[in-house]
């Protein structure tokens, strides 16, 4: 059996947590939010690097909280 990535919960977290974010997105959700956020994450899907894919989620928070500012 393959080892699991140790931060893979951590992305399917962050990623799970835009998507609930997303939902009240102005430009729509289905045909303009979950597309690009969907696109922006199966392209850093080949990460291996540690050392990357938390600069990835480190990324994707930022981009969280930005969302977060938006609706406040």
């Amino acid at each position: 059996m393959a080892s699991t990535n140790p931060l893979r919960y951590d992305v399917l977290r962050v990623y799970k947590e835009l998507l609930y974010l997303g939902r009240e997105y102005p430009l729509g959700f289905e045909n303009y939010f979950r597309p690009r956020l969907h696109k922006a994450f199966s392209a850093k899907s080949g990460l291996q690097d540690q050392a990357e894919i938390k600069k990835g989620i480190e990324q994707a928070q930022y981009v969280r909280k930005e969302i977060e500012a938006l609706y406040v």
